[in-house]
């Protein structure tokens, strides 16, 4: 189970998960990683797109504790139902979704964690952070650490 930040533009149009320009990093990087996307159940800790308007776009707001709360009892339920052996949470709303407000990917990154939500739990960035990369390098760079990432969650998912 992959869980995101929140819907994006294109998530909150077409009513599905990683559809947008980062979803299209993501199943790339899943693919290389090994996992099949169709085998995987995906969600984001926030349920409703927040946003400012900037013209005739609709630009990305980061969610607050109390909205990540406020959803808390879908993703929990989405948990429950799943159930899932392994848990990857891709950037820092859903870490803390997870973890509490303390969790930053930047310290736990790549590693195998526990929770009360899944045996395993792998956290790594959210695949939308690599569009905002300054330059071709850097996106190369953390897009190669991001399929690490992903790697890790495999080897942890095949280990018992």
């Amino acid at each position: 189970m992959l869980v995101g930040e929140q819907p994006g533009d294109h998530e909150d149009v077409a009513g599905k998960p990683f559809v947008g320009p980062a979803g299209k990093i993501m199943d790339r990087a899943l693919e290389e990683a090994g996992i099949d996307r169709k085998k995987v159940y995906l969600t984001n800790a926030v349920k409703h797109f927040k946003w400012e308007p900037r013209g005739k776009r609709r630009i990305h707001q980061k969610p607050n504790s109390r909205e990540v709360a406020a959803c808390r009892p879908w993703l929990e339920a989405e948990l429950r139902l799943v159930r899932p052996k392994l848990l990857v949470v891709l950037g820092s709303t859903a870490g803390q979704a997870i973890f509490g407000l303390s969790f930053r990917v930047t310290r736990e990154r790549g590693k195998v964690l526990s929770s009360k939500f899944a045996p395993k739990v792998v956290a790594t960035v959210h695949p939308s952070s690599l569009l905002r990369q300054p330059d071709e390098e850097s996106r190369h760079r953390e897009y190669k650490n991001f399929v690490a990432d992903l790697r890790v969650a495999v080897k942890a998912a095949g280990e018992n």
